[in-house]
């Protein structure tokens, strides 16, 4: 599914969020600039915008791990354009079975790709896993609005609109009919908190963007 709709994410992305996720990443990266220059594992790094933007910002090194070698493909060619080459590679990889040794990265960050796990436990635990003691970790999700009348004004969008618009830009209308129910079926709010706890990591933020479109939480792993 990622796959065929690679060559057409990242302007659909910044169309149908009308830029806004532009400024949700940038938060990300926010949340990771008390770190020297950390080496970051962008997981779901999708084509690479939020590991090219870490790099931009805190000259970090990252390595991004993906299962689509179609999104994959469209990273490549930005980190060349760029010639960031010597410090942001990109590999083909499973979030639930990361090819990397333990404690390895001093951050771990991800943006829209935890509610692609198959299993969510799995994915967290992996991430905790390569991540440093001490480390920080950072998800961008998107989430499900609460109050009236944004919240009704929203699912509107999300279920008729995005499918719709998404379709005809992509060519692919079910990949677009999947993100409203993965939406939907992702625990989000507390509920994630708790998934990072039972993953072995320490909560310490949930911030929630633009009306609770989204949550970027951030999260710590011991020192043992």
């Amino acid at each position: 599914m990622f796959n065929s709709i690679a060559a057409k994410y990242d302007f659909l992305n910044h169309f149908l969020s009308m830029g806004i996720d532009k400024i949700w990443r940038k938060r990300v990266i926010k949340l990771l600039s008390h770190i020297q220059k950390p080496y970051i594992l962008d997981v779901a790094t999708g084509t690479g915008d939020l590991a090219l933007l870490a790099h931009k910002k805190l000259g970090s090194k990252v390595t991004g791990v993906d299962i689509s070698t179609g999104m994959l493909e469209v990273a490549e060619k930005k980190i060349k354009e760029r010639g960031v080459g010597e410090f942001i590679t990109v590999v083909e990889g499973d979030s639930e079975n990361l090819p990397f040794d333990d404690n390895s990265f001093d951050a771990v960050m991800v943006a829209f790709g935890v509610r692609n796990f198959e299993n969510l436990n799995k994915g967290l635990t992996e991430m905790t896993r390569v991540l440093k003691p001490g480390g920080r970790m950072v998800v961008l999700e998107f989430a499900r609005p609460s109050s009236f009348p944004f919240k009704q004004l929203y699912f509107f969008y999300f279920k008729q609109m995005l499918p719709f618009f998404g379709g005809i830009i992509s060519k692919d209308k079910a990949a677009y009919e999947y993100l409203p129910a993965s939406v939907l079926n992702f625990p989000d709010g507390e509920a994630f908190d708790k998934e990072l706890v039972a993953a072995g990591m320490k909560p310490l933020s949930r911030k929630k963007q633009t009306f609770g479109i989204a949550t970027i939480y951030a999260a710590e792993k011991g020192m043992q």
